[in-house]
């Protein structure tokens, strides 16, 4: 085990900056006075000139971020996704969604693994909202290196794009010759007795509940969702046909996120059980960040109880 990598998605999201920043004149990112904890301090390092801090005033920034692609720039503007999306969420709808500009949306500090800031800070409403404005791509990755990924995909889809990180090291689970592509789920383990579909740090979990379901011989197929809207629709519906039972895995209420999004498709495309595991339409509170996601039911372990009861 001492060998495993562990990094932040959020630091994925800064390298992957600093990448297209060398490649690319016309990326400017902007931040809301938290440059340090979403990382978009190494692109503020690297290139002073096109980094932008707009202070503690999200509504604004995405407002500036607007104005920005208007002009012909591809502007990340990032903050804490409690911030991003909860504090911006009109900005974001009618500045950028409904003009369906170029703007993309890095927030960082997803889902209870916020941990000691509590609920205040523990944003587990983002992918409803940001699901329910036409035209807005969602994004979660599982390790740093799809974030990596991920984010340079966002730049070259022209349109608007959430993209969701998180604040703990998580194990790195992806080479670096890890073929990206939003829209595009990916099967990571064989099985036929039920059909794990798990997204961000959720999928390491999903991983870990499959060894020892294994171990008991029950045979579970992963499925990494990075991209949450537009959904893959056919690696769910393969999975939904092939293993007849679904759980669902996610950092985020069971409201509105990954389990309604599969629930949805399978109920008008292919009805099949599913178990939805997430947080259960109750806020967080303050605590260790992985005692945290015990507590919510988050972890491996409670993978394999919903798997064998299942």
């Amino acid at each position: 085990m001492s060998d495993i990598v562990r990094k932040a998605t959020r630091d994925g999201y800064g390298a992957a900056l600093v990448e297209l920043g060398r490649e690319h004149e016309d990326i400017v990112v902007l931040d809301a006075d938290l440059a340090a904890s979403t990382k978009t301090g190494m692109f503020k390092k690297a290139f002073p000139e096109r980094h932008f801090d707009c202070g503690i005033a999200e509504a604004n920034m995405v407002g500036v971020a607007a104005g920005m692609a208007a002009m012909g720039l591809v502007p990340f503007a990032s903050s804490f996704a409690m911030f991003a999306v909860g504090r911006a969420y009109e900005q974001i709808r009618n500045s950028v969604g409904y003009p369906r500009l170029n703007v993309k949306i890095g927030a960082s500090h997803g889902g209870i693994s916020v941990g000691e800031d509590g609920a205040s800070h523990q944003c587990c409403e983002d992918f409803a909202l940001m699901r329910s404005i036409p035209g807005m791509v969602v994004l979660n990755p599982a390790d740093e290196v799809e974030a990596r990924k991920a984010t340079k995909a966002a730049y070259a889809y022209k349109g608007p794009v959430y993209l969701r990180f998180g604040r703990l090291a998580v194990p790195v689970i992806h080479s670096e010759d890890y073929d990206f592509a939003i829209g595009r789920g990916e099967q990571l383990t064989e099985g036929s007795d039920v059909a794990i579909i798990a997204t961000g740090l959720m999928v390491n979990e999903a991983l870990m509940a499959e060894e020892r379901l294994r171990a008991e011989g029950i045979h579970a197929r992963v499925i990494n969702i990075c991209t949450i809207k537009p959904l893959d629709e056919e690696i769910v519906l393969r999975a939904a046909r092939e293993c007849g039972k679904i759980i669902t895995c996610e950092e985020h209420s069971i409201v509105g996120g990954l389990g309604e999004a599969v629930c949805s498709l399978l109920a008008e495309k292919c009805p099949t059980p599913v178990k939805r595991i997430g947080v259960n339409d109750v806020f967080g509170y303050s605590g260790p960040a992985w005692d945290l996601l015990k507590a919510f039911g988050l972890s491996a372990e409670h993978i394999v109880e919903v798997a064998k009861s299942f």
